[in-house]
């Protein structure tokens, strides 16, 4: 349509959204008021456009526009995986075959309480519904550090990510010099695998968010960091699901009388499905050219520039 008839479309639209109203409130005649109903509602749809229903904007996000971006930015977590699980396995095996850095890193009886009471009590030590509501916090709460620290280049998201490999790391040591460590790896491996993974997303996502700003390509700096950070917002939002999982995995099948393979086992099936979704949807979403990002309408308007 031309601008006058856009303009005409729209008084109408109000004359008889107008007329409408007063017919309903005076002499409301059944017929005349779903035949004005009608006429306001294609002529608001022509106005304002068709809005997508709440459900339909849920799926895309979930089928399309998250896995995109968590596939879109393989290349930097499972860069912080190997590297993060390089460490851990290292200062395991630093831990467990030297007594002296045992004895230098905590007293004798805080290694006896922990490697036979404080590692498996710390999963049935609250209600079940309680200790996942804690942990997928938690969880939450450090995907979030290590994702927004990419803002300061990456340092804090490093510093964050070492910490928590590292605890992994040296209490597998102990429980391994314990002769335990089929316990710690039952216990840890339900949940751990899926959650470990979501932890390793956010990383590599405010590593290459970090990376930006150092690197931004052939786009503007400015317009670089606001696109990466959209997509790092759309991960965000889905890993708070991803992380759900996992926190009810470790509440409900950790500390479960189920025998260790089939505990494992559940923690495995999670960790195939995610990373199955993942490549299934999100490489089908990258090939159709979804990057991750809001759509254009959505994004603002920018103005041109050159250089």
């Amino acid at each position: 349509m031309s601008g006058a008839e856009v303009d005409e479309l729209v008084a109408a639209y109000q004359v008889v959204a107008t007329h409408l109203s007063v017919i309903q409130t005076r002499s409301p005649d059944p017929m005349l008021v779903a035949r004005l109903s009608r006429i306001v509602t294609a002529a608001r749809a022509a106005v304002v456009g068709a809005r997508t229903p709440a459900w339909k904007q849920v799926a895309e996000f979930f089928l399309v526009v998250f896995p995109a971006s968590v596939y879109r930015s393989r290349h930097w977590w499972i860069s912080a995986a190997v590297l993060s699980l390089g460490v851990a396995f290292a200062l395991g095996v630093w831990v467990d075959t030297h007594p002296h850095v045992q004895r230098a890193l905590l007293p004798p009886q805080d290694v006896q309480d922990l490697v036979n009471h404080q590692f498996a009590d710390y999963y049935k030590a609250s209600p079940a519904h309680d200790f996942a509501l804690h942990v997928w916090t938690n969880n939450v709460w450090v995907s979030a550090v290590v994702l927004v620290g990419g803002l300061g280049l990456g340092v804090l998201t490093i510093y964050s990510l070492f910490t928590n490999v590292a605890n992994v790391g040296v209490i597998g040591g102990y429980m391994f010099a314990a002769g335990k460590g089929g316990l710690f790896l039952g216990l840890i491996c339900p949940h751990g695998i899926l959650e470990l993974t979501a932890v390793f997303v956010a990383s590599g996502t405010g590593l290459r968010l970090g990376w930006t700003i150092v690197d931004p390509g052939p786009r503007r700096r400015a317009d670089a960091l606001a696109e990466e950070g959209r997509a790092s917002i759309v991960i965000a939002l889905g890993l708070v699901v991803v992380l759900a999982v996992s926190g009810a995995i470790e509440a409900f099948v950790t500390p479960s009388g189920l025998p260790t393979w089939a505990r494992v086992g559940i923690g495995g099936l999670a960790e195939a499905a995610f990373l199955t979704y993942v490549w299934t949807f999100g490489r089908r979403a990258v090939l159709a050219g979804h990057t991750g990002d809001l759509d254009a309408d959505l994004r603002g308007d920018v103005l041109p520039v050159s250089g």
